[in-house]
């Protein structure tokens, strides 16, 4: 699944272009390195996305094979940390 569509069925983006958009300008990065929005995602990725007023790494536990209503968002990944933006540099 591409990294857009996942970071919206995942609730954490809450539409797909503006994932998009947090992809293109950078925010989101697999080790240091920015992702684009096509980006197959995997189990056992760890990512770090950079919200307004924070940053938070995750870890890809699930990837569903489609879209459903009954998708849980918890069960597709974990947090592993959440910083505030002015405790990076």
């Amino acid at each position: 699944m591409r990294l857009d569509k996942f970071m919206k069925v995942s609730r954490l983006s809450k539409r797909r272009g503006e994932a998009h958009d947090a992809l293109t300008a950078g925010r989101i990065t697999k080790d240091g390195k920015a992702l684009k929005p096509g980006y197959r995602v995997q189990v056992g990725d760890v990512l770090e996305i950079h919200y307004a007023t924070r940053y938070v790494t995750v870890e890809i536990r699930s990837v569903p094979l489609r879209v459903m209503p009954g998708v849980r968002s918890e069960e597709l990944y974990a947090v592993l940390a959440t910083r505030a933006d002015d405790e990076w540099s």
